[in-house]
């Protein structure tokens, strides 16, 4: 580690001969083991599964050096001085308001990251989109020759590889409202893609939702920028937070400053009055509107930084990221799709129901968030030929698409099932030559997976040896 890297060192001997309790054995807190062990902490991990349930991630944790602690009642009794939150754990809980009244301090991977940073930091939040604008923003600066660490909630930590980034770095961050709500300090990029209901069954309610979304711009200082979406009510609200730089970028409507599209599809640059054009929107390789929109918000974030020649190339060549309208194959002249990280009604609305003029054939269902789907049986009526519905959710689907004006007998097809298997035999049954049919949940996985990424992978090995 180099001078420049002080704060990096002083992190590191601060824990020597500490105990540091993880909270979570996932892959936000297994490679931390290692790298916490090395510079002298007693780790502890801790999780309610227990061994047979963590398999592999148990044998891992210990052998790198960390006690286990398991069960139900993994932190009763829990001796620390440093407390890791697992982004799934719900902020205000006793167990962790118990552990700051004895003096534990409660912190995250994240938080730490971004505390000792030494390079700078582009964070993306929203309801939808974070991933793909991240991943763009990461392709743009590598497009421009630049060093760059992506990570956060795209599903990678970035604190095991802190001692390598050095200070022209980029760190290029996916950021969830779990990870923010703790947050007090914020990126020298913020990028809000938009904000919708999602998380309603861990947060208390919306408002706690938004204001955790809020903490990516509520900390930055005047040096910063900032980049909202003028065309989502919530997003573009927090243009009263923002202290330094704002760019907004629109889809409808010509901005002051930052990205916006014309009606001809026609993007540019606006600022100060006088306006770029970057390209049309048929230079995106990644179909949908809602991509158009995230590579607004990235262009948003890299301008200045990135030439307007590789952002073009990017766009011409980034195929996309896996589990987000993914082709799959095609079948007996019917092609498939994985567009698993559909993981809330906005989502497959913006998502899949957005993206062909013909009626579809979708997969939907799974773990309940709390949230409406009201609107989303209204689009599904209109968009949709078979509706094949599964998982927690099912009844819920069901319901919005039966109430929906747009209903008619038989329009669409409903179709319920129980399992993926069951999902995709129906889907092709229901098909015919020339159809689609996706898998675009509108829900959480975990009713029946670990994560969209396991329910995505799922459905392409079933699809792929139909």
């Amino acid at each position: 580690m180099t001078e420049n890297n002080s704060k990096i060192n002083s992190f590191f001997n601060s824990i020597n001969n500490k105990t540091i309790a993880l909270c979570g054995i996932g892959r936000s807190h297994l490679p931390l083991i290692p790298l916490f062990t090395r510079y002298g902490a007693h780790v502890i991990a801790c999780d309610k599964r227990d061994r047979e349930t963590l398999g592999d991630a148990a044998v891992l944790a210990e052998r790198d050096g960390a006690e286990l602690r398991l069960g139900d009642n993994y932190l009763d009794g829990l001796e620390a001085d440093i407390f890791f939150r697992t982004p799934g754990m719900k902020f205000f809980t006793k167990e962790i308001s118990d552990l700051r009244k004895k003096g534990v301090i409660v912190t995250s991977e994240m938080e730490v990251f971004f505390d000792i940073c030494p390079c700078k930091i582009i964070a993306v939040t929203g309801s939808d989109g974070k991933t793909t604008t991240t991943t763009v923003i990461s392709e743009f600066l590598k497009a421009q020759g630049k060093t760059v660490h992506l990570g956060g909630n795209i599903g990678k930590p970035l604190l095991p590889e802190i001692e390598s980034i050095s200070p022209d770095d980029y760190a290029v961050v996916e950021l969830s409202s779990f990870q923010l709500i703790s947050m007090r300090e914020s990126p020298d990029t913020a990028v809000v893609t938009n904000l919708a209901p999602n998380h309603l069954d861990i947060h208390k309610d919306m408002q706690e939702y938004i204001d955790a979304k809020r903490n990516i711009v509520l900390h930055q200082n005047a040096f910063s920028r900032s980049v909202l979406n003028l065309d989502n009510d919530i997003s573009n609200s927090f243009e009263s937070d923002v202290r330094g730089r704002l760019l907004k970028f629109s889809r409808c409507s010509r901005v002051e400053n930052g990205v916006y599209m014309n009606e001809n599809g026609d993007i540019y640059y606006a600022e100060n009055g006088s306006d770029t054009f970057i390209m049309n929107k048929s230079d995106i390789k990644i179909p949908g509107l809602h991509n158009v929109e995230n590579y607004m918000a990235a262009i948003c974030a890299v301008w200045g930084e990135v030439d307007v020649s590789n952002i073009v190339k990017t766009a011409a060549e980034f195929g996309g990221v896996a589990h987000r309208n993914e082709f799959v194959r095609e079948l007996d002249g019917v092609s498939y799709y994985n567009d698993s990280i559909a993981s809330s009604p906005t989502r497959t609305a913006l998502g899949t129901l957005s993206l062909y003029d013909e009626k579809m054939i979708v997969i939907m269902g799974g773990y309940d968030k709390h949230l409406d789907y009201t609107d989303l049986g209204r689009i599904i009526c209109k968009k949709v030929k078979t509706a094949v519905i599964m998982g927690a959710t099912a009844a819920k689907i069901k319901a919005a698409i039966l109430g929906a004006p747009e209903y008619s007998a038989g329009n669409p097809e409903i179709i319920e099932v129980n399992t993926m298997e069951q999902a995709v035999a129906a889907a092709r049954s229901a098909a015919v030559p020339g159809d689609k049919v996706s898998l675009s949940p509108a829900s959480a996985s975990f009713d029946l997976y670990k994560n969209f990424e396991e329910r995505g992978e799922h459905f392409k090995t079933i699809v792929n040896n139909l």
